[in-house]
């Protein structure tokens, strides 16, 4: 929360969590299109999932909870749903590019 923004009411908390919201979603769609674009570059399913930058992604973003505030537990949970999901995601992309034949 910004030190700075002090809410009076429900009807305010509400406003601002809409307010990130709106950033969130626009932030994933940009994420979304750099992860169709990643599909292109990798070879099979494997390189699709990559377990080890998983794993990368997951401290790095515990990390930035830790400088930033936020609750680390929470972060890695979001993060985890996230990638899986981006993961999904990509295998599609990757398919439809008519790559190597994911397994």
């Amino acid at each position: 929360m910004n030190p700075l923004t002090q809410c009076t009411s429900i009807e305010d908390v509400r406003a601002n969590i809409d307010t990130i919201d709106r950033q969130i979603v626009g932030l994933l769609a940009e994420r979304g299109r750099f992860v169709s674009q990643a599909a292109a570059f990798k070879k099979n399913a494997d390189e699709v999932r990559a377990p080890q930058r998983v794993e990368q992604v997951i401290a790095k973003v515990k990390q930035l909870a830790h400088e930033t505030g936020a609750n680390p537990a929470v972060t890695e949970q979001v993060y985890r749903a996230m990638v899986a999901a981006f993961i999904e995601a990509e295998l599609a992309e990757h398919r439809q590019l008519g790559a190597t034949p994911l397994r």
